[in-house]
């Protein structure tokens, strides 16, 4: 399973990378997930537009790297609250075994709030590589 925020996706290039080589090495299937809100958003006015943006963000991955893909939106009244919960449930649903996700820049907050990563490695369940971006 790999986490990725559509209107990012270009600052996610080295997560995107590690998944694509470890889904080639195991030849496994990738899920892209993503967390949306039903209110109009810049990747999507509906959550049925959203869906598909994030199909075809799939599709070009795997074309891209020639891997089987599948995707799995998710749908929050309050990504920004919700993103660890939905993320989670999402990996429940996939039967993802492995979730490579894109790390921020550690900074001091990291010392008060925990990082999404941290959470999803701590309650997944599953392992869990958290590739840092520069």
């Amino acid at each position: 399973m790999v986490p990725v925020d559509l209107a990012h996706a270009a600052r996610l290039q080295h997560a995107l990378q590690v998944a694509a080589d470890l889904g080639k090495l195991y030849q496994a299937e990738l899920c892209y997930v993503a967390v949306t809100a039903p209110t109009p958003g810049p990747m999507g006015r509906t959550p049925e537009q959203f869906r598909e943006n994030l199909e075809k963000f799939a599709a070009a991955q795997g074309a891209e790297h020639g891997r089987p893909v599948s995707s799995l939106a998710m749908i929050s009244t309050d990504p920004s609250i919700d993103l660890d919960d939905k993320l989670l449930q999402a990996r429940r649903e996939s039967g993802a075994d492995l979730v490579v996700m894109a790390s921020h820049v550690p900074n001091i907050a990291d010392a008060i709030f925990p990082s999404n990563g941290g959470k999803i490695a701590r309650r997944s369940g599953v392992s869990v590589m958290v590739v840092r971006e520069s």
